[in-house]
Order: C-alpha cells, then structure tokens, then sequence
C-alpha cells in the first residue's frame, strides 16, 4: 500500500517555476497558501479548497495548512476545519504595516456588530495615533457610507479616533495636538485642546467615545479601542449611522456594544488593555 505521504510526493505537480536553483518548492506552496486564504471568503476555505487553489493532493494541503496553523500564520476554525489568516501575520513588525491580516481578523467582529447595532462598521488601526480605517461593513438597507480605506484621517473628529487619543496621557495628546491643530470640519468639531482632553476623559471612563456630528452633519459615531499583545492600542472599532434622537441610555447601550466587539479583539490579538489615567 502506497503512504499518503508518498501518495502525496508522486501526484503532487513540480513546485512553481523559481527564479533561482535555490528557491524552495514547499517554502513557495506554503506561501501561496497564504495568499490564497487572504484573498478567500470570509469564513475561510477547507483543505479540499486549499487543494485544488494549489493544484496539489489534500494530503499536501492539510500538511502544510496545518504547519502554518501550529506556528501561528494560519487558524483553523470550526468543524471541517476551515482555515483563515492568523495573528502571527499581524504581530509581523507593526500593526499598522499589517492592514490585511488585521482587516480580515476584524470583519467576523464587524459583521457581528453591524448586524447588532444595524449601523456600518469599521476597523482602524492605530497609524501614529491617527485611525487608518483597513475594513468597513455596510449597514444592512439602502443607507451606505462611502468612506476611503487605507487613508489617515483626523484623529480629533472621529470616534475611532478618539478612542485611539484616549489610550494615551495627556501630556502626548498635547504634544500631538501642537504638531497637527484641530482643524474644525463641522460647528461641532473640537477645537480646543482643553475641551478635546474633558472628551478623552469621558471616553476613558465610559470606554467609548462619541462623535457626535463632528466629522460630517447628520451623522454621528460612536467606537472602542483594541489592544495588542504588548498592551499598546493597536486600533479601534467604529459603528456609524445618521444622526437621530437617542436617550443616554440608547447610546450607552451601542456604545456596550462597540466596546463588546473591541474586546473580543483585544482578546484574539492576546492583547491586554492599557488603563491610561490622563496623567503621566
């Protein structure tokens, strides 16, 4: 009887061209495995889908699915399994250079809260302390909003961004605040820093922060920051709709919720919050 791990070296095809004697066939599939589950569907693809994607036996797929699951670049989730992107990618050097692996690990979280809160969701990463938005998820209906992926926005504006000053101290929102300004984009934008730091200190306590028609009119954000391995703000989530009447408990109860999903996160980035008082 033939092994499969035989079975596996006599159908499998030659490894992809290389450029050079010393490239390494099995180094090559696994990272175009890598590349293949990155550009997959949200849920993640099962060995037979690996397989065929690579052009190799199942045997061969699940072999090198599974070492990349057991180091960290890939996890298996679910019966079957399927397998999507893992957090070894994002803790590659910084964060913010890793926007794929962190938009993909964020969109389940997205999904989850859009269809909680029935309002569009974002994902940020902490980019020098200014959110760079990496993945969105449309709110269910006609109402969508357009907003760019990949681009720095204003941190002062935003309540992703706010969430994001508010994990540091004061004396660094400051510092920030001397180089950038607080430009206003609506008459409800911040402007001053004094009023900008009574903000922070509200969202520390609540554990969310509110943009209240300051980035756009007639639109208002609320989000929560999430936290790396290192303790560090790795970004924040947002959930954004139009602006309408809301008691303090309806907000507060979207803001629970937003502040729900940045923890569970936290916690698939094996992240602990920083707990940031204002002062240093």
């Amino acid at each position: 009887m033939v092994s499969s791990r035989t079975q596996a070296r006599v159908t499998d095809p030659p490894p992809p061209a290389a450029g050079s004697r010393y490239t390494v066939g099995s180094v090559a599939r696994a990272l175009r495995l890598l590349d293949i589950v990155a550009g997959g569907p949200l849920e993640g693809l099962t060995v037979s889908e690996l397989a065929r994607e690579l052009g190799t036996s199942k045997s061969t797929a699940f072999a090198l699915a599974h070492t990349l699951a057991d180091v960290g670049y890939l996890r298996a989730d679910g019966a079957g399994p399927r397998y999507q992107l893992g957090l070894a990618l994002v803790h590659l050097g910084d964060v913010s250079a890793n926007r794929l692996p962190l938009g993909q690990l964020c969109r389940p979280v997205l999904h989850a809260l859009s269809a909680r809160t029935g309002l569009t969701t974002r994902a940020a990463v902490n980019d020098a302390a200014q959110p760079m938005f990496v993945e969105r998820v449309d709110a269910p209906g006609a109402i969508r909003f357009h907003t760019p992926l990949g681009v720095p926005e204003l941190a002062h504006v935003s309540s992703a961004g706010k969430a994001i000053l508010a994990a540091l101290p004061d004396d660094e929102v400051a510092a920030l605040v001397a180089e950038t300004g607080l430009p206003g984009r609506t008459p409800k934008t911040i402007t001053s820093l004094n009023e900008l730091l009574v903000d922070l200190a509200a969202t520390r306590r609540r554990g969310y922060a509110v943009d209240d028609e300051e980035d756009v009119e007639g639109v208002f954000c609320i989000g929560a920051a999430f936290f790396d391995h290192t303790g560090a703000c790795a970004g924040a989530l947002s959930a954004t709709g139009i602006k309408r009447d809301l008691t303090a408990r309806a907000v507060d109860e979207l803001g629970q919720a937003v502040g729900a999903a940045a923890d569970q996160v936290t916690e698939q980035l094996r992240g602990t919050p920083r707990r940031v008082t204002g002062t240093r």
